[in-house]
């Protein structure tokens, strides 16, 4: 038994892991092979031998294309968080002997103001750490998933309270007030207000994809039977409300500079007015002491200076 296991642990190593996932990525043999500068033969004699390690085919050789079968499908999702798991495993001892983290990724709400979070990330850069950053645009509750999940080491505007635990901790990051707002040329510019929910009905909404990766994520002030037209940020929500293809609630922030400008036409709604509350998280380490790129980032979102500017400050131009 333990000569069987070894030899499977011998066969499926990270760099197989990579050639399993560049043989699905690229469709076929010949084309993987090309990208990793090896030839088809030598390709397929090294998927054979793991096959016969593990006595399954992972590819359905009946097809022209490299199709993996269920199997072969499972052993590459429970090989990619395989590796997850290492380069974590390796980030956290390159951590322990240095105390900077090797990569810090942040998962940052498209409602958050890029020029604020750009102007952080210049200040870190100044600091000349030998952390490699990685941002992240997220949406609703993919923002928190994108933490929760391992695949950022902090969020910056979470809509959805972080469910209690010691992974994870989060404080208030502000609140921010979203309006309504279309096009001078849209239909409901000239609107009579208040402006109803059955007034909106016969329009369409322009909303904002939940990058949640697992379920259906959430959605925020839409109408079943609504025509909607859905868009990855908010940054694309403004360009799609600046065309009059459909109206929607914006941050205010975003909104109001062409509002002033006439580019956009505010209108007062029926509805309650949207305040809606943030926060930051992070996932906390098992010995309680974050790396040191977390600890700036961190400290940068104790000010209140920082975090008002992050829901109100107007983008760069």
């Amino acid at each position: 038994m333990a000569t069987i296991n070894t030899q499977l642990r011998n066969a499926l190593t990270p760099e197989f892991l990579g050639l399993i996932g560049t043989v699905h990525r690229t469709g076929s043999m010949a084309a993987a092979a090309r990208e990793l500068g090896v030839v088809p033969s030598a390709l397929t004699y090294r998927i054979r031998q793991v096959e016969d390690s593990l006595d399954v085919l992972l590819f359905d050789r009946s097809s022209r294309q490299a199709k993996l079968t269920e199997a072969g499908k499972e052993l590459l999702r429970e090989g990619n968080r395989l590796l997850l798991e290492l380069d974590a495993i390796a980030n956290r001892v390159k951590r322990v002997a240095t105390g900077w983290e090797p990569q810090l990724t942040l998962a940052v709400d498209s409602v958050i103001s890029r020029t604020t979070v750009m102007e952080l990330c210049e200040a870190f850069f100044a600091l000349g750490p030998p952390t490699r950053l990685k941002i992240r645009e997220e949406a609703l509750s993919g923002t928190l998933e994108a933490l929760t999940s391992g695949q950022a080491d902090l969020a910056i505007g979470v809509a959805m309270e972080p469910s209690p635990g010691k992974a994870v901790q989060s404080k208030p990051l502000g609140s921010i007030h979203f309006i309504y707002a279309v096009a001078p040329h849209h239909p409901l510019a000239q609107a009579i207000e208040p402006v109803t929910d059955a007034m909106l009905m016969p329009h369409r909404a322009v909303a904002v994809a939940d990058s949640v990766q697992r379920g259906s994520g959430v959605t925020v002030g839409l109408m079943g039977g609504q025509d909607i037209f859905t868009v990855p940020g908010m940054q694309e929500k403004l360009d799609a409300q600046l065309r009059g293809l459909g109206g929607g609630f914006l941050p205010e922030y975003l909104a109001r500079p062409h509002i002033v400008t006439g580019r956009l036409v505010e209108k007062q709604m029926q509805r309650p007015a949207r305040l809606i509350p943030m926060s930051y998280a992070w996932r906390r380490t098992i010995d309680g002491r974050e790396g040191r790129a977390l600890q700036w980032w961190l400290k940068q979102l104790d000010n209140p200076t920082t975090r008002k500017a992050l829901l109100e400050r107007e983008q760069a131009i």
